[in-house]
């Protein structure tokens, strides 16, 4: 039986968990990202494939071109970019793992820190034996914070914020007063009133069809000039292309961004240079004791699926 793990992009995957008690399993991990006939040449002829949250996508077509895949697991117990019901209709298992909601809040910290005082720049400057000092950065005490989406991550970062002295505003689509006071905060009306508002803007919505180009132009246009934006989320969240539009005209400071509507984000792409942009390879969830958890528990889902009892099914 053979395991393929996609998009193990550090070669990690064997070291985080003891693959050899599922004995007879050949396990195969992948480090480059592969598309189209790469991909299906890799998975063919896998019974099992684990993979990293949305990096790969498992679609009708692909599944249907993959007669010996039985059992897949993702990371997390959300995976969008998996074609569930396909899964079903072919008799594939798909099973998940737990995930820690603190990785991805701490991760849209060092952005908006990176940001407010202008990290990337003046590190590469004294790296490069340039000018002691090129800006003046920005306060966040006293400052306020808007956060989309207030559930586990969101209240984290709001929490954060509270620490920093920061103002706490939150808007969601079913967000009451009273969940918006448990976590410190206070409700926004709309969302464009919380972008009016807020100096810096969190995103933390799941991905949905409601969802979905959330924060557009006229969005966009609600915030003031000097306000930051940062999104550890979800890219489809945001209409990219007003966001650049706004960013070239300089109707918000500046960008955190760790999601992308292509990944891995293609090297000629604005947001790799735009010098308003602080941006990540999709870090948020990549920390030590997350890939434990994703990787012990990927092979206790295979064990339990072999041994007739799947675990964390999500179809």
């Amino acid at each position: 039986m053979r395991c393929v793990i996609l998009d193990d992009y550090q070669g990690v995957a064997t070291s985080y968990a003891d693959w050899s008690v599922l004995g007879d399993v050949e396990v195969a991990p992948v480090s480059e990202h592969l598309e189209g006939e790469a991909l299906l040449d890799v998975l063919s002829g896998a019974e099992i494939v684990m993979v990293m949250r949305e990096r790969t996508p498992l679609t009708r077509e692909l599944l249907e071109r993959l007669p010996d895949l039985r059992l897949v697991v993702t990371s997390g117990m959300r995976n969008a970019s998996i074609d569930l019901a396909a899964c079903v209709e072919r008799g594939v298992v798909v099973c998940g793992t737990a995930s820690s909601p603190a990785p991805p809040a701490e991760l849209t910290w060092a952005l908006i820190l990176g940001l407010a005082r202008h990290l990337e720049r003046e590190a590469a400057s004294l790296r490069a034996g340039g000018p002691w000092q090129l800006t003046v950065g920005r306060d966040l005490a006293g400052a306020t914070l808007g956060v989309v989406g207030l559930g586990k991550i969101g209240r984290r970062v709001a929490q954060v914020g509270r620490a920093f002295g920061m103002d706490v505003v939150a808007w969601s689509p079913h967000l009451t007063d009273e969940r918006a006071a448990e976590a410190g905060a206070s409700r926004a009306e709309s969302l464009s009133a919380l972008m009016a508002a807020a100096d810096v803007v969190t995103l933390h919505l799941v991905l949905s069809e409601s969802t979905r180009g959330l924060v557009g132009a006229a969005e966009l246009g609600a915030l003031r000039p000097h306000a930051l934006l940062v999104n550890t989320s979800r890219a489809g969240l945001v209409d990219t292309g007003a966001l650049l539009e706004a960013l070239r005209a300089g109707r918000l400071a500046g960008a955190g961004l760790d999601v992308f509507d292509e990944e891995p984000l293609p090297s000629g792409h604005p947001l790799r240079s735009l010098p308003q942009v602080l941006a990540t390879p999709h870090l948020g969830y990549v920390t030590e004791d997350n890939y434990r958890t994703f990787f012990s528990q990927g092979v206790e889902d295979i064990a339990a699926w072999r041994a007739g009892e799947p675990v964390r099914r999500l179809g």
